[in-house]
């Protein structure tokens, strides 16, 4: 490995600057502050004292990064982001109280975006160009505006995800042969009455359920989900309205829109489950296949990654 390039007009602490990284002109990193290895800070571009890079991070010039900030591997910040140090409303819109601000492995960020003090973006997310980022940003989401809000998810490949995929689903009622999601028909009679849809619950649905709740009421910037079970089953159809739903097995993530309340979505145990994009007048009916566990739930998505390779490693023995 070789040493740091830092340019001569750039100011900052040799030693807190990693091999093979580079420092560009008028580039400004307080003492205590640490770049990782084949990193890039560009022109302009201010570091302050309690920020840590980790590796292979990109900094375009002119960003102002200050605060308690950590900043992981392959992260890539555009022109001009600037990272708020004192945010009076950060404890209430971060989830874990935590005031630190954390840019997760992989995420980008746009050019000339604000990031809040306390917010946590989550791995391989993307903020658009100019976004104010005041709430925490899930893993695989892109969001936009000000403030910023979901406007879709990215795959493993950092492809935006579609619900065209889901329609077809629902036409050619097909199970995912990636993620294990299913879209399942339920039985619907129309008439002059009016229309009614029905489902026994020992056969039509892959599983009987033991536990039923209604999600309605979500303001459309919110996110409903964000978490996995252990062992429950869980079985979506939106009676009301339309939600975009995303169904991710460690690997692989799948969007699918649900818009019609004799079509469900099956969600097998070990999945990630992400819904958002609610309508105003959305209502999603959920049943799951076990009582309420609060030890049957994964929060965290490293955790749930975590999860998903032991027992693939188990699985291989």
């Amino acid at each position: 490995m070789g040493n740091p390039v830092i340019h001569a007009t750039a100011i900052c602490e040799p030693s807190s600057v990693g091999a093979d990284s580079t420092v560009a002109a008028f580039a400004r990193i307080y003492s205590g502050a640490s770049v990782g290895r084949r990193s890039l800070v560009g022109d302009h571009a201010v570091i302050g004292g309690n920020v840590l890079l980790r590796d292979r991070v990109s900094i375009g010039p002119g960003a102002a990064i200050f605060g308690d900030v950590e900043i992981q591997d392959d992260v890539i910040l555009g022109p001009n982001v600037t990272f708020v140090s004192d945010n009076r409303e950060a404890e209430t819109v971060s989830k874990d109280g935590n005031l630190r601000t954390v840019i997760e492995a992989g995420a980008t960020v746009g050019g000339g975006s604000v990031i809040a003090k306390g917010v946590r973006v989550g791995r391989n997310a993307a903020v658009c160009d100019g976004a104010v980022v005041t709430r925490d940003v899930p893993p695989f989401a892109i969001v936009s505006g000000n403030p910023a809000a979901i406007s879709g998810y990215s795959d493993a490949a950092g492809r935006r995800l579609t619900s065209s995929e889901a329609q077809r689903h629902q036409k050619d009622a097909v199970e995912s042969e990636s993620t294990g999601g299913r879209i399942v028909h339920l039985r619907k009679a129309t008439d002059l009455r009016g229309s009614l849809v029905v489902a026994e619950l020992g056969s039509d649905l892959p599983f009987v359920p033991q536990r039923f709740f209604i999600v309605y009421d979500v303001p459309s910037l919110d996110v409903r989900g964000e978490h996995a079970h252990l062992a429950c089953e869980q079985f979506l159809v939106c009676v009301k309205g339309s939600v975009h739903a995303i169904v991710d097995d460690g690997s692989v993530r799948e969007e699918f829109l649900l818009d019609s309340a004799n079509v469900g979505l099956y969600m097998p145990a070990m999945t990630w489950g992400t819904q958002y994009a609610y309508s105003s007048d959305a209502v999603l009916a959920v049943f799951a296949s076990l009582p309420y566990d609060a030890s049957d739930y994964i929060r965290s998505y490293e955790a749930f990654q975590r999860e998903v390779s032991q027992r693939s490693s188990s699985s291989r023995l």
